[in-house]
């Protein structure tokens, strides 16, 4: 799957161990007529539920994390296909920006937003200590009473973005607009849900284990987690007195 430019196809091959300068990948992709994607406008999707309580802001759009499960982000995007809208939504877990849960529906009920949810707790198996920080918009499918008592029963922290803020669930449509431009404006009609769906599980995959991300250092977000596990296992422990 290219969908790089040429600076992030110049780091892959060397990765790969392939020794290219990158003003030779320029040049050869400006002569074959290549070039990376580029993500369109992004069109938001929150329809707020004004009377619905919400959780505490407490992410103050610092999208950082120390280790995984420490906060997610939860967002979704619209697909158009000849059966009508599909509506995608993600999981992402900040610390290597991996997506930990998806799912793609024919309406924006509250059902399918749990279902990516449960995907990413079965995957993730967090801690019920409330370490864990779930984010997400005002959107009413997330502050809904069944998303809410999800998320305590699991014993994550519920936080909201303030209202008419488009910058409090920044890196959630980070990703879908990655989604978006890197999969989905790339084909010029989608039939059905089925072709979605089976797209959008090879696009997690590739964008989980093989998609360069500058954020953590041009790695992939696997392999950024597997370096962190990895780091920690060799640290020395402290003997029991």
């Amino acid at each position: 799957m290219q969908v790089y430019g040429a600076d992030k196809v110049w780091r892959q091959l060397r990765r790969e161990g392939i020794a290219v300068a990158r003003c030779t990948v320029e040049r050869l992709m400006r002569k074959l007529g290549l070039r990376g994607v580029m993500r369109g406008k992004v069109v938001r999707t929150i329809v707020s539920d004004g009377k619905a309580p919400c959780p505490l802001v407490r992410v103050n759009r610092q999208f950082r994390a120390e280790r995984p499960n420490q906060l997610w982000v939860s967002d979704f995007t619209y697909v158009s296909t000849w059966q009508g809208w599909l509506y995608v939504a993600f999981v992402i877990d900040v610390f290597a920006r991996r997506i930990v849960g998806w799912r793609v529906s024919i309406s924006m009920r509250t059902d399918f937003v749990l279902d990516a949810l449960e995907q990413a707790l079965y995957a993730r198996q967090p801690e019920r200590d409330s370490s864990l920080i779930h984010h997400s918009d005002r959107g009413s499918q997330y502050v809904s009473i069944r998303y809410t008592e999800r998320l305590a029963e699991a014993g994550v922290e519920p936080s909201v973005g303030s209202k008419g803020d488009n910058y409090d669930d920044a890196l959630a449509e980070t990703i879908n607009g990655l989604y978006k431009a890197e999969l989905i404006h790339r084909r010029a009609a989608w039939k059905t849900k089925e072709a979605v769906e089976f797209a959008t599980l090879e696009w997690v995959s590739w964008f989980n284990h093989h998609r360069l991300l500058e954020p953590i250092g041009y790695v992939p977000p696997a392999e950024a987690e597997a370096n962190y596990y990895r780091q920690l296992a060799s640290q020395p422990t402290t003997a029991a007195a």
